[in-house]
């Protein structure tokens, strides 16, 4: 019998819903949730703060790497209401940022950064398991994870929920902008040379656009071995 800890993986595109599926998953099956999204926001939210851009010279990026190196970042709390620190500082409301989110595509491209992620997101859940969402998840970080799951929608759909949660969170939202980022994010995480965005071997495929998010939790849970579930994708 495999005795390693469950450990599902959750890529996808911005916009599919991969962290309040994530999270909700964590919370239904009792396990850890880790955000890697937010690990490479942090280190977007200290370049920024050092005065780093979007156009990186070989002297930025290099910045940029050394502060993935020396990155300080901790989560705390439950999946549901899950905190992130860099530093000591509550980062959280920080790391969502329209700003925030176009470095965070720009410094995630970098293999150096790339590389030191994916040394800590192993680091953080190969011992006791649990929920792992970002974009190479299921690629790269854990091929071998229990479950793979590639959670998507329609760019209309993406675009509208992005649009909705800025302004949910009060940020002025143009619908135009936040389509045109989410065209530039989309083209970046696919086309990148190192880990570019796709469906891991053997991912399951779920189309979020006209589920709930109930129902996609319900789907993915569903999918974990051992565990029963209503599944929305079938009669």
């Amino acid at each position: 019998m495999d005795a390693r800890p469950i450990l599902i993986a959750i890529d996808g595109p911005a916009g599919a819903g991969k962290s309040a599926t994530a999270r909700e998953v964590a919370v239904r099956l009792g396990l850890p949730y880790l955000d890697t999204g937010a690990m490479y926001r942090a280190v977007a939210l200290l370049a920024s703060r050092s005065g780093l851009g979007s156009e990186l010279d070989g002297a930025g990026r290099a910045a940029v790497v050394e502060i993935a190196r020396r990155l300080d970042v901790r989560f705390s709390g439950d999946p549901r209401r899950q905190r992130v620190s860099v530093g000591g500082e509550d980062v959280t409301e920080a790391l969502r940022t329209p700003a925030v989110s176009r470095l965070a595509s720009v410094v995630s491209a970098i293999p150096e950064v790339r590389r030191e992620m994916v040394r800590r997101q192993r680091e953080l859940a190969a011992r006791t398991g649990g929920v792992v969402e970002g974009r190479d998840i299921g690629t790269v970080v854990f091929p071998d994870a229990t479950l793979k799951v590639f959670l998507t929608a329609s760019p209309e759909v993406r675009v509208r929920r992005r649009y909705d949660e800025l302004v949910a969170r009060g940020v002025a939202a143009v619908w135009e902008s936040v389509a045109a980022e989410q065209r530039e994010r989309d083209l970046r995480d696919s086309t990148r040379p190192d880990s570019p965005l796709r469906p891991a071997e053997g991912a399951v495929i779920v189309d979020s656009s006209r589920l709930s998010l109930a129902q996609v939790v319900d789907a993915v849970v569903a999918l974990v071995p051992g565990v029963c579930a209503p599944n929305p994708l079938t009669p």
